[in-house]
């Protein structure tokens, strides 16, 4: 480990002992937290390591694992990054906000809670940000099944005998994750 992801390393194992993991980066550290330790994680990264510039926050759909939430912050001080993760369980993905924590988190918070489902308690206008109204699902989850690839073929021939003329084309196949029973041809 390089000296400065031991130094981070070191802080943060001192404050928190086992309950973290810890993994080089380039350029800094990513820190796994349980959910409980998720907002004094993200202060003492602000308050403690000086990093006090918040990057982005987004969800990672890891199936039966649940939800990551992934926090990028970096320090314009010491000019190392933090990569600062939780797991919430699938069936009920909720993580309070880091709003208070980092002002710039809000929108990032909206949209995840849009995309991957996960709520985020105390958040101060938490309504959609990109999906029209109405819009149901939330579509960067891995079980999200894309309508239009089920609905509408693709545009132009890709596979020999798909322009209607030449060999016989293969036997068409659902896109991944479609299931059998679903769309026009169910």
């Amino acid at each position: 480990m390089s000296p400065e992801a031991e130094a981070l390393h070191d802080a943060w194992t001192s404050r928190y002992g086992d309950e973290i993991s810890t993994e080089e980066t380039t350029g800094g550290l990513a820190v796994g937290v349980p959910p409980e330790h998720w907002l004094d994680a993200l202060a003492f990264a602000r308050d403690e390591l000086s990093c006090g510039f918040f990057d982005w926050l987004t969800g990672v759909d890891e199936l039966a694992d649940g939800f990551a939430v992934v926090v990028h912050v970096y320090s314009l001080e010491r000019r190392h990054h933090l990569l600062i993760r939780t797991r919430v369980p699938k069936r009920k993905p909720v993580l309070p906000t880091a709003t208070g924590v980092y002002r710039g988190a809000a929108w990032h918070e909206r949209e995840t809670a849009e995309m991957f489902g996960v709520l985020f308690e105390g958040h101060p206008n938490l309504v959609p940000l990109l999906l029209p109204d109405g819009f149901e699902g939330h579509p960067l989850r891995k079980d999200f099944v894309l309508a239009a690839r089920v609905a509408k073929p693709w545009p132009g021939a890709k596979e020999p005998g798909e322009s209607g003329h030449g060999a016989p084309s293969r036997r068409r196949m659902r896109p991944p994750g479609v299931p059998d029973d679903w769309g026009p041809d169910a």
